[in-house]
């Protein structure tokens, strides 16, 4: 597995594994599995785990931090507080002010059973606290040693730079994907100045750009994505035209239409860093293999021409107020 460098300050594995799945939203969950899945891509190169408070709530980080207990130094870990849940699910807000900052680090240290986390997150911008307020807290986090680097999820670009101000950012997460282009209008620009490495969430389309699904029925009963407006009515079949763009090439190559998808992330910039996750072993597997795929300048032109900014049906989520704030 090669590396990338964040911020120029941390080297993370070509691709990281997102955990959030393996213990909400996307269907039942199954702990043994997960720290199976997880214990593998260890095992194989990937060192960059992704994690939250809010997935669970507050379980995947304790699944995370049984998956890592012997094997900490194997790994850059990250996680994030801001999406504010009760215990019993509830959605409450998000969250940014100084003192929920210090508490929301102090219950992810102990329930990951760590003494420090590699890159801790605002997960959403809470527009009722100033910035400032909010990431002053995060640096004396720093100052004390339990976080070694800082980042943001989600922040419109004037925002990453009145933080970035305040203390060095390393890395600005939000989704960036053949179906999600929206970063490239201003954000990835506005990073790049500042010299903040880009983490991309969902770069297989949440799973949809692997080609898994033929209708909004496949999916399984209780998943996340049928609330989400691209998986739902004529945006989904929509939306399979691109996959079905994809999966031409993918044959042509002879692999699969998320290893393509993947591989064209991948290809965006040495500075981006997808962090796809999965569940399974296989998925897994394929993942790390895309790492290897090329893709020539046709490839690429194929695939933005199949896939232009702004060309999917949908918005990512139903609410969009939290992001790109």
């Amino acid at each position: 597995m090669k590396t990338r460098t964040l911020g120029g300050d941390v080297t993370v594995s070509t691709i990281g594994l997102g955990c959030m799945g393996m213990s909400d939203f996307y269907g039942t969950a199954d702990e043994q599995q997960a720290i199976d899945v997880i214990h593998y891509a260890l095992d194989h190169g990937i060192n960059f785990l992704d994690t939250a408070d809010m997935y669970g709530p507050f379980t995947n980080e304790k699944l995370v931090g049984k998956a890592i207990k012997d094997r900490r130094n194997d790994v850059i870990l990250a996680t994030k507080f801001g999406n504010e849940r009760s215990p019993d699910g509830k959605f409450l807000g998000v969250n940014g002010k100084p003192e929920y900052v210090k508490k929301a680090c102090e219950d992810s240290l102990q329930r990951l059973g760590v003494d420090h986390i590699d890159l801790y997150y605002q997960h959403r911008v809470d527009t009722t606290v100033p910035i400032e307020d909010t990431i002053g807290a995060m640096a004396e986090l720093v100052k004390e040693g339990k976080v070694r680097y800082l980042g943001m999820s989600e922040a419109a670009a004037e925002t990453i730079r009145k933080a970035a101000k305040v203390h060095k950012i390393t890395a600005l997460q939000t989704e960036y994907s053949l179906w999600t282009r929206d970063p490239e209008e201003e954000i990835l620009d506005t990073v790049r100045e500042l010299g903040i490495g880009y983490v991309a969430y969902s770069p297989l389309g949440r799973g949809f750009l692997t080609g898994r699904w033929k209708t909004p029925e496949d999916l399984p009963e209780g998943d996340w994505r049928r609330n989400q407006p691209r998986f739902q009515g004529d945006n989904f079949y929509k939306n399979l035209e691109l996959v079905n763009k994809v999966n031409q090439l993918a044959e042509e190559k002879g692999v699969k239409p998320g290893q393509i998808a993947l591989a064209w992330v991948l290809a965006q910039g040495q500075d981006i860093v997808p962090i796809p996750g999965t569940k399974h072993i296989e998925y897994l597997k394929e993942n790390i293999a895309a790492t290897e795929i090329e893709l020539d300048e046709d490839d690429l032109q194929r695939l933005n021409e199949a896939a232009p900014q702004g060309s999917a049906a949908g918005d990512r989520y139903p609410d969009m107020s939290t992001v790109n704030r």
